[in-house]
């Protein structure tokens, strides 16, 4: 007796450890479980917020945004600490990005001392870049929509997430376009603007001018670029056939919703980014070769007619007749606003000499922008310094400064030189890299979500040559969300039966 007493106090701790070490498992794993949704909802939560004031009285938000994704950022670093799982999504994408902000981390230190006129130094500190602190401001924004980027490539982890993910942005966009359209026909009656008080007041809170501006945004052509990346998002989805043919009805409103506010705005840049996008996606769609398994299965003149769809002169056809109708609808619905607004383009990219020395027109602001490229060709000067450096190199009458340089292609060269350049193509190629591999998947809502989150970024990438709209804040994080659609790995597809 006194033996089998002995040795089952030896089992009982044994077994009191056990559970002690099952319920500490549990208890992890729950709160693992608690952070990863956390994390993923307080994402899509943030992508609605970021939405509503974006008005020039903004910046607050702005700050507060970037604070909230910090704050999920050490949530991730507690959720890798309980998981024991320190997984890392899109490396190949975060090294330009970490390496850019290096870069512009080196602009800011000091390189030398300048002296007075009198030759007695005063401590003032010269670094690369024009402004430092705007510079700083530049890195967190960039670590910010870098992390939120990494977050979203983390936690969107299956294809429930992704397709929340995406209805996310097109609920944003459709809302967004709502209420510019809203705002439009307000603002044009001066009757109905004085008697609806409270869009008045909403208005003045966010800083907007009642005169300017469109739908939350202070600038129209910022405006168009969200209507633009939710455009491409919708239409790459229902042209890729990620849509179910009983709620393609649904899709096909919220396109012309948003459709209709992107015409509203007048902005020539964005009719013809989002002309650009719908070839952009024909051609696609039409230039597309059909799975193996699928070629197998068809006829004779099935795989004729597939031929014939590819060819060179069917694509041709196809984009004219779609280009020529899309651009009917466009100028019916723009009106005789549109049509102004279109006929002064000549104006902004012409060459003459003007009297008024004024230097708004773009072509004379690329054109100053350029000589600042060739006076700082290796460094640049400075993310965010281009406003202080711009105006020794324009030759206008200086009643009027820009802030950008309404090309971010132009700006980039400018603000990081052959550096920035090189390392913003870096990221270019190893993003088409890793959104090849969707757009080859056999499971076609992934597809079709990589071609619509292509379409949206394409859309932005042609309007860039003409205006700065990812440098606000709803902009750039819509623009890092369709990214990670685009590059979303093979955990968001349909599990085979």
């Amino acid at each position: 007796m006194p033996e089998t007493a002995a040795t089952s106090e030896p089992a009982r701790k044994t077994s009191l450890k056990l559970a002690r070490s099952r319920m500490r498992e549990s208890l992890q794993g729950r709160a693992t479980h608690l952070l990863d949704r956390t994390i993923f909802f307080s994402l899509l939560t943030l992508i609605a917020l970021i939405a509503i004031p974006s008005g020039k009285g903004a910046l607050w938000w702005d700050a507060a945004f970037e604070c909230a994704v910090f704050a999920l950022g050490v949530l991730w670093i507690i959720h890798c600490f309980l998981s024991g799982a320190w997984r890392v999504d899109g490396k190949s994408l975060l090294a330009p990005l970490l390496g850019l902000m290096i870069f512009a981390f080196v602009q800011t230190i000091p390189l030398s001392s300048a002296d007075t006129a009198e030759g007695i130094g005063n401590g003032a500190s010269r670094a690369l870049s024009a402004d430092p602190y705007e510079t700083w401001l530049f890195i967190l924004r960039l670590l910010a929509l870098t992390l939120a980027g990494a977050l979203l490539l983390r936690f969107t982890s299956d294809r429930h997430r992704l397709r929340t993910l995406i209805h996310t942005v097109i609920g944003v966009g459709v809302a967004s376009a709502l209420f510019g359209i809203i705002r439009q026909a307000i603002q044009t009656n001066e009757w109905v603007l004085t008697l609806y008080t409270p869009y008045v007041v909403w208005v003045d809170l966010l800083n907007l001018r009642l005169d300017e501006g469109y739908g939350q945004f202070g600038n129209r052509n910022h405006f168009a670029f969200l209507m633009e990346m939710t455009l491409g998002l919708v239409l790459g989805l229902i042209a890729g056939g990620g849509v179910r043919r009983n709620r393609l009805l649904v899709y096909l409103l919220a396109a012309a919703m948003v459709w209709t506010a992107l015409v509203f705005t007048t902005s020539r840049g964005a009719i013809f980014s989002m002309l650009s996008q719908l070839i952009f996606i024909v051609l696609f769609v039409i230039g597309r070769r059909p799975l193996r398994e699928t070629s197998k299965r068809m006829s004779g003149a099935a795989r004729s007619w597939s031929r014939i769809s590819r060819s060179l002169i069917t694509r041709i056809i196809l984009v004219v007749c779609l280009v020529a109708a899309v651009s009917i609808g466009v100028i019916w619905v723009g009106g005789d606003s549109l049509m102004n607004r279109l006929e002064t383009v000549p104006g902004e990219l012409t060459t003459g000499d003007t009297s008024e020395r004024s230097g708004t027109r773009r072509i004379e602001i690329w054109r100053a922008t350029w000589q600042l490229i060739k006076a700082n060709p290796v460094a640049g000067i400075g993310f965010g310094g281009y406003w202080v450096a711009i105006p020794a190199y324009r030759d206008a009458s200086g009643m009027w400064t820009p802030e950008q340089a309404h090309n971010d292609y132009l700006e980039l060269g400018a603000s990081g030189g052959l550096i920035g350049a090189a390392l913003g193509a870096w990221f270019i190629v190893a993003f088409i890299n890793r959104a090849r591999e969707p757009l080859r998947t056999t499971d076609s809502f992934r597809r079709a979500a990589c071609l619509g989150a292509l379409a949206g970024l394409f859309g932005v990438a042609v309007h860039s040559l003409f205006d700065y709209g990812l440098h606000i804040t709803i902009n750039a994080l819509v623009f890092t969300v369709l990214m990670t659609i685009a590059v979303a790995d093979g955990r968001v597809e349909k599990k085979a039966a």
